[in-house]
């Protein structure tokens, strides 16, 4: 273990030491202490753990934020999604105004979205491994965001408005989707880490 090379009962009284990432345990800072997260894919692993120094206790967490990405205990991934998602939805609402706006062109549009939105909900896409289940989530936030920029169509034989189709969307977007963007953003990364190896 790690624990060793770190005096816990200094890092416990000293606040600017409070985030220690040597311990060999993931932690996290919060106002009340440092707490602590044993990552595994053993249900029970650090069940019975516990972490003190001198006169402190460590609170042992399943899931906190780091680098603004959500690291649980069982590395599931799903939690980082929805976040992302969040993120990505509270992003589309702050230029709504502008993506429902008449004066810009589609195009523009869409360039505003792919240098705006999407890189808030691709925020460390690289070090996921989705299911198909998985890749729903995202899949449905770009056609619902793209199915808004484009707006709705008149159908040519009933004359009635209608929300285009996903694969008239894509049709309309000409770039890869986001799942698709996720993969190539994967592979580079792959790629970076086969190269410094």
């Amino acid at each position: 273990m790690q624990t060793d090379r770190v005096n816990l009962s200094r890092l416990a009284q000293d606040k600017r030491y409070r985030q220690v990432l040597s311990l060999g345990y993931g932690t996290v800072n919060a106002a009340d202490g440092t707490k602590y997260m044993v990552m595994s894919r053993d249900q029970n692993a650090g069940r019975s753990h516990s972490m003190k120094t001198d006169n402190s206790s460590f609170e042992r967490v399943e899931q906190f934020k780091c680098l603004g990405t959500t690291l649980t205990n069982q590395n599931y991934i799903l939690e980082e999604i929805k976040s992302r998602l969040k993120s990505g939805n509270a992003c589309y609402y702050l230029v709504q105004n502008l993506l429902s706006s008449s004066s810009l062109s589609k195009n523009l549009k869409i360039k505003i979205y792919r240098a705006i939105i999407s890189p808030v909900v691709l925020y460390g896409c690289e070090t996921w491994s989705m299911t198909l289940m998985e890749e729903r989530g995202p899949r449905v936030f770009e056609n619902r965001v793209l199915g808004r920029i484009v707006g709705p169509k008149r159908d040519e034989v009933t004359g009635e408005w209608r929300k285009l189709h996903i694969d008239e969307l894509n049709d309309q977007y000409c770039s890869p989707n986001i799942v698709r963007v996720k993969k190539l953003s994967r592979m580079r990364w792959a790629g970076h880490i086969a190269r410094m190896g």
